[in-house]
């Protein structure tokens, strides 16, 4: 019988074969599923825009690195809206950036898939949704969360920030890009309303804003208080950084319209106006859409009226009262006023007023009406006095859906190709085409209101 041999390994000849790979087990890399997540599952654009609102997607898969991983789109449940050769992924690591171009108005569920190390995949369901193609494409921007946006304010560095007539949220936009807001304020609690106060003007004094409501019936007639009010906002900072703070609030600037026009003579039917059953939007109606202050004056604003019109009939002109103590209005106090200013818009009425440092201002003119998508819009120059006629530089687009609302900033208007920027209310606006009003949607990613720029004569 042979003597077995006992073969003892050294801890330093172990370490060699270790080294070397020469061990007897191979132990098999295994990598888990991947995983695909969307920073929002619902996504909007338009036919024919540019810098469209995008989406990320951020991947992983334990056992690789995330920049072996693949993203694609694989299906589309309506082609005609966006194909899966219409999206468009940027990016190596862990976040993507997804893009669609949009084919044709509509709505459309994209498949993403993710395919990672050891064949394996998992997809996300990305719905998306196109509204037209609409006039100067080329310096159109959409602003979703919202769709109503009815008064903005620029805050500096291209940010805006704008109120909504449906809501009582003040939302930062960056103003040259779509997408959502940078940073939202809600003002409900501060403002203890129970329903909206249907913003529609605003004019900044220093580091304050102040903003109205409409102070007309709501559109059944109905009086809803909290339409009845003026209050203010402290601005913090500018551009991205903006930050507001709540400030004060007033409540009875209908009530101390309604007997001045009284006890003078009831020239303009501010009683009738806001009788119960009165819309707001007629001939002869209430309805407050535009705020600015007088030349020189931190304390005198000029408000401005959707309707009437004076004298209430096709060809009327347009209403401006000021108040001279504004800055105590937004406190609660009584309202006093100026002899009022009657502006020759050709028929049209006050939608927005705004002024520049220069004592420069423009009117943004609309119809009284509510029919937005098909009435006139155009832009008049002013200088703010009294008795002297505007001065119309611009005819506005009325072909795409939504009405015309707010104007930003008021460039120079003396220098060559000054161009000024305007925001559409499109709440009334169906923007995809299956009847449903962008106010109504379940989703605020598909809610969007649209900037433009427009280069004045």
């Amino acid at each position: 019988m042979r003597p077995q041999l006992r073969v003892v390994w050294s801890a330093a000849a172990l370490s060699l074969v270790a080294a070397t790979g020469l061990t007897t087990a191979a132990h098999a890399v295994t990598y888990g599923t991947p995983t695909i997540r969307l920073s929002a599952s619902y996504l909007s654009g338009a036919v024919g825009s540019t810098g469209d609102p995008v989406a990320t997607v951020t991947v992983a898969q334990s056992g690789a690195d995330a920049s072996a991983l693949t993203v694609s789109a694989t299906r589309t449940s309506r082609s005609s809206v966006a194909g899966a050769g219409d999206v468009q992924v940027t990016g190596t690591a862990g976040t993507r950036t997804v893009a669609v171009t949009a084919r044709a108005q509509g709505y459309t569920d994209l498949t993403l898939k993710v395919t990672g190390l050891g064949g394996k995949t998992a997809t996300a369901t990305l719905h998306y949704a196109a509204s037209p193609a609409v006039q100067h494409s080329a310096d159109a921007r959409y602003l979703t969360g919202a769709s109503d946006a009815s008064a903005a304010v620029d805050v500096g560095d291209g940010y805006v920030v704008v109120g909504d007539d449906e809501d009582n949220t003040l939302r930062l936009y960056d103003g040259a890009a779509s997408g959502a807001p940078v940073r939202t304020w809600d003002l409900d609690g501060a403002l203890g309303a129970d329903k909206e106060v249907d913003i529609e003007g605003a004019a900044r004094v220093g580091n304050t804003i102040y903003w109205t409501g409409s102070l007309g019936n709501n559109k059944d007639g109905v009086y809803k208080p909290d339409r009845n009010t003026v209050f203010t906002t402290t601005v913090s900072g500018s551009g991205a950084a903006t930050r507001l703070t709540f400030g004060t609030a007033g409540h009875r600037l209908r009530d101390d319209l309604v007997a001045w026009d009284e006890a003078n003579g009831d020239r303009y039917g501010f009683a009738a106006g806001t009788a119960d059953g009165q819309t707001p939007k007629q001939i002869d109606g209430f309805n407050v859409e535009g705020l600015e202050f007088a030349p020189g004056s931190g304390t005198t604003a000029y408000v401005g009226f959707r309707a009437p019109l004076v004298p209430p009939q096709n060809g009327g002109k347009a209403l401006v009262v000021p108040v001279t103590d504004m800055d105590q209005v937004a406190r609660g106090g009584a309202a006093s006023f100026g002899t009022p200013i009657e502006l020759d818009l050709g028929g049209l009425s006050i939608r927005d007023l705004r002024r520049n440092d220069a004592g420069q201002y423009l009117i943004l003119a609309g119809s009284w009406a509510a029919d937005d998508n098909s009435d006139p819009y155009a832009l008049y120059s002013w200088d703010g006095v009294a008795g002297h006629r505007p001065v119309k530089v611009l005819d506005l687009p009325t072909a795409d859906a939504g009405g015309w609302e707010s104007v930003v900033s008021v460039p120079d208007l003396s220098a060559p190709g000054a161009r000024v920027q305007l925001i559409t209310d499109d709440g009334a606006a169906d923007l995809y085409g299956d009847g449903t009003e962008a106010k109504d949607l379940t989703h605020p990613e598909w809610q969007k209101s649209r900037t433009t720029w427009f280069t004045l004569n």
